[in-house]
């Protein structure tokens, strides 16, 4: 039986174009900055030589501003799909986006019930945070952030939508990864080959081998898990921790 095909509701047109809003490039970096003296003895040494028979460690990258460092700068809702969904319609906007992955230790060990969380900007580049954009310009239809447990195999399934730009910054999406025995990870998720990642003041910071630890491999909807659902792309990302 053929998956339903998804109706997805256009954008409004009294939205405010992105490319209309501030650049916040100078503000988010000087936020950027300011959490990375503060977290720096919680972020690793950028990989150089591989050890053989180890994988490399996930680049860390801040949290950011927009993380939810409390219940109140959560959403009501925190669980895995991030999307509104009425019947067949898709009713959050953006293009509806099957996230999988693994989360394993650097020898490769699938690391089980490790917390892993996701938050992103919606599809009119506004952050569901406190401190995110205006309530006016949020789409209601959009969690913004989500959090999820790995199974015994270290995978974990969201549904969200594919990253947008937001002001002064490439489309990405921001993860947390916690496991028992193991430092946190923060990092960000890019698209492969946007335009926007050769002048993204982070994804610049990232060499090579980094950059692809960090980008997602895009690929149409195979999968028969519930979260893929309603959506025509998937994106798979091995999380490794250090």
């Amino acid at each position: 039986m053929s998956e339903p095909v998804a109706t997805y509701l256009p954008r409004a047109s009294a939205d405010v174009p992105i490319n209309d809003r501030t650049n916040n490039s100078r503000l988010l970096q000087r936020r950027h900055a300011l959490a990375t003296l503060l977290t720096a003895p919680l972020l690793s040494t950028p990989p150089t030589a591989a050890t053989a028979g180890l994988l490399a460690p996930t680049p860390q990258q801040t949290l950011g501003p927009f993380y939810p460092r409390s219940v109140a700068e959560q959403p009501q809702e925190t669980d895995a799909d991030l999307l509104t969904v009425d019947g067949e319609r898709v009713l959050t906007r953006g293009v509806p986006l099957y996230l999988t992955g693994r989360v394993l230790t650097r020898r490769g060990k699938p690391l089980a019930q490790a917390r892993v969380e996701i938050w992103q900007c919606d599809a009119n580049a506004v952050y569901h945070h406190p401190h995110g954009g205006a309530d006016s310009e949020r789409d209601p239809h959009f969690q913004g952030y989500g959090q999820t447990r790995t199974d015994a195999d270290g995978v974990f399934h969201f549904r969200t939508i594919e990253p947008v730009p937001y002001p002064g910054r490439t489309p990405h999406i921001h993860v947390r990864v916690q496991a028992i025995g193991h430092a946190a990870l923060a990092s960000q998720l890019y698209l492969p080959e946007h335009p926007g990642n050769a002048s993204d003041f982070l994804y610049r910071r990232l060499s090579a081998a980094e950059r692809a630890l960090v980008t997602l491999r895009l690929e149409p909807t195979r999968a028969n898990h519930p979260l893929a659902a309603l959506t025509r792309r998937m994106a798979r990302i091995a999380l490794v921790l250090g």
